[in-house]
């Protein structure tokens, strides 16, 4: 297998990512494949906005990864920019490849080029093994998250 690309994600990725976000016990709760009209609508949203950076990874042909990367200017930590990860999947026949630490990587070397001084991410509490590959890669379990569905 050879490195894939990590490229900025298209229309035509949509069906790929989808399937990526909805491949797991709480992706098949949230997410709709057999309705891709509103993710395409994000998607062109997003491409609009140059602080979301919607990624792929791409390897012989096929898109086998993705994570969402938003830059966002801050007034805390004297004025310092962050960079959130978002939605990182991986296609389960390409888990335990490295890719994941490949695309991570690729989102926090994305973060010091955009001139952030932290990156965060968060993950839901059931998902203990992505807790341990965020940790092997660095990051800390500093904060406790919270939402409020609208």
């Amino acid at each position: 297998m050879g490195d894939p690309e990590i490229r900025a994600a298209v229309l035509g990725d949509v069906p790929a990512i989808v399937a990526m976000l909805a491949d797991d016990p709480l992706g098949a709760q949230r997410e709709s494949p057999d309705d891709l009209a509103p993710y395409a609508a994000a998607l062109e949203r997003l491409r609009r906005d140059p602080n979301q950076h919607v990624m792929v990874a791409e390897r012989e042909g096929r898109v086998v990864g993705t994570l969402q990367l938003t830059v966002i200017p801050g007034l805390s930590r004297k004025g310092a920019t962050r960079s959130v990860i978002e939605g990182v999947r991986v296609h389960s026949g390409e888990r335990g490849s490295g890719l994941g630490t490949q695309l991570i990587e690729w989102a926090i070397d994305a973060s010091r080029r955009e001139g952030c001084q932290l990156v965060q991410l968060t993950s839901d509490v059931t998902r203990t093994d992505a807790h341990r590959f965020y940790e092997r890669l660095g990051f800390t379990a500093s904060h406790v998250g919270f939402k409020l569905p609208l």
